[in-house]
């Protein structure tokens, strides 16, 4: 069954969010009895939940439960075996979501302002220089504008995929494959700041973890897909 929704993102609602918001509002991401099969393996079912205004909704289970599966269907790059997910809609054309996968997507071959200007590009973002200056001081990567990227660290190429979301002011849903991998204890406060800012306007998070999350910050809604295999 395909996507309820063109290249949209969903999720349960299974608490309340971090910032009250109006009982009516629609929430960003809604999973209804959702399936998922790798082959001939049935890798969950029976999933439903919301993602709301305000809230994270933290994805968790084993190697291979289908985490990354999950986040895929929710950003609307792959069809369900089974159920609906998707979003509310938008009257203007543009994404729905902002997905990061756990692969961080930079060209070695360019410098990190050339790579970074150029992700921002492909996603319809400004990729002026002064854009990609202002993504990249809040990781503390400005002073590395103009590194190749094949000389950074494991956790500075994470920091400057996950500089795309400095750039984002709006509330659409951000959708993220173990964004906290291989960021040290000053990446991951960083990484927390960005999403608790996210929630406090009225945006919702879909992750996946291996590194637990700031609680009492983020007091996230954890969805356990080992229940559900």
């Amino acid at each position: 069954m395909r996507p309820a929704f063109p290249s949209a993102c969903h999720v349960p609602h299974l608490a309340s969010s971090l910032h009250p918001v109006s009982p009516s509002a629609p929430p960003h991401l809604t999973a209804r009895g959702l399936a998922c099969r790798r082959g001939s393996r049935l890798l969950f079912h029976g999933l439903a939940f919301d993602v709301g205004a305000g809230q994270v909704v933290w994805v968790r289970g084993r190697n291979g439960s289908g985490k990354t599966s999950l986040l895929r269907l929710a950003a609307g790059l792959s069809s369900p075996e089974q159920g609906e997910i998707g979003g509310h809609g938008t009257a203007v054309e543009g994404p729905r979501c902002v997905f990061i996968g756990h692969t961080n997507a930079l060209k070695d071959d360019l410098r990190v302002d050339e790579a970074l200007a150029f992700l921002l590009r492909i996603h319809g973002r400004p990729s002026d220089a002064a854009t990609v200056q202002a993504a990249l001081e809040p990781w503390g990567m400005l002073s590395r504008r103009t590194a190749p990227v094949r000389t950074l660290s494991q956790g500075q190429r994470r920091r400057v995929a996950l500089a795309r979301l400095a750039v984002e002011d709006g509330t659409l849903p951000w959708i993220l494959d173990e964004p906290f991998d291989a960021l040290d204890a000053d990446g991951a406060e960083r990484l927390s700041g960005l999403l608790h800012a996210h929630l406090r306007r009225g945006g919702g998070v879909l992750l996946s973890s291996h590194v637990p999350l700031n609680a009492a910050l983020l007091q996230p809604i954890e969805i356990d897909l080992d229940r559900y295999s």
